[in-house]
């Protein structure tokens, strides 16, 4: 990652940066068999293109990562919502004015696939948010393993973790958010869906709204299919401006289901008080 002198956005030259690999569904699962779903999950996540998933951030507050997870490694997923024991909370979000829908917290320790997912992504998305921060004059600057910055988390009091399953039914939505959970975190989180638009549910999108100082908001419907990862900003991001870098707030939520089931995994980064 190189500095730009002019404060532009810059993650150094994409010549050296690994090209992209699309792996077929068919091969990527009988890899995931023979070495198992976790370790698969970090072998796939190494390998992708993260200059161009650095570039989307930098340009849109969000990039999509294609087919992360296979239709069966969904399937396992959202089948986990049907067993409290793996959960710390459930949240109604109508009794809290959250929305319609509900989630559910994991306890620690987590499920293997969530403890790799989050692992393998940290390291590559602390880059990007240490320049984030570093463009936003930002004090906080985060450690390259994830371990080390759940120990700051935790020396905090913030000891709960926060990985979620979202559970829509017909009717149901996500009202415009921020994941913060406490005075330390992370800048980035992702999502996954984990049913097929147009077969499992119709409506239902993933929705970000971007406001910038002095200027309306604007909005984003972001495409996803089944076992596709969206990583986008908790709340805020640098943009380029003509007079320098300026910070802009960002939310997220989902827009109202119109019909049939809809499960999302959240992968959030810091933990909560």
């Amino acid at each position: 990652m190189s500095n730009a002198g002019n404060g532009e956005l810059d993650f150094g030259d994409p010549q050296d940066q690994r090209k992209p690999r699309i792996v077929p569904p068919a091969a990527q699962a009988a890899a995931r068999r023979a070495v198992g779903a976790a370790a698969g999950i970090a072998v796939h996540v190494a390998a992708l293109d993260w200059q161009s998933i650095a570039d989307e951030l930098n340009s849109h507050g969000y990039a999509i990562i294609p087919g992360l997870l296979t239709a069966d490694e969904c399937h396992d997923m959202a089948a986990h919502y049907a067993h409290p024991q793996l959960f710390r909370s459930r949240v109604v979000m109508s009794q809290h004015g959250f929305g319609s829908g509900e989630y559910q917290y994991f306890r620690y320790p987590l499920p293997s696939m969530i403890s790799a997912l989050r692992n393998a992504l940290y390291g590559p998305l602390a880059a990007i948010a240490n320049r984030w921060h570093e463009l936003m004059d930002l004090p906080d600057r985060f450690p390259a393993d994830h371990a080390d910055f759940l120990a700051r988390c935790h020396a905090a009091g913030q000891q709960r973790p926060t990985p979620l399953l979202l559970e829509y039914k017909t009717g149901d939505y996500n009202c415009l958010h921020q994941d913060l959970y406490g005075e330390h975190v992370f800048p980035l989180q992702a999502a996954v869906l984990l049913n097929q638009p147009g077969t499992d549910f119709e409506g239902g999108e993933f929705v970000l709204t971007e406001q910038r100082p002095r200027m309306q908001s604007r909005v984003e419907v972001v495409p996803l299919k089944r076992g596709d990862m969206v990583i986008f900003a908790v709340n805020h991001r640098p943009v380029q401006g003509t007079r320098g870098i300026y910070r802009v707030n960002l939310r997220h939520g989902v827009s109202r289901l119109r019909s049939g089931s809809r499960h999302t995994l959240g992968i959030i980064f810091h933990d909560a008080t």
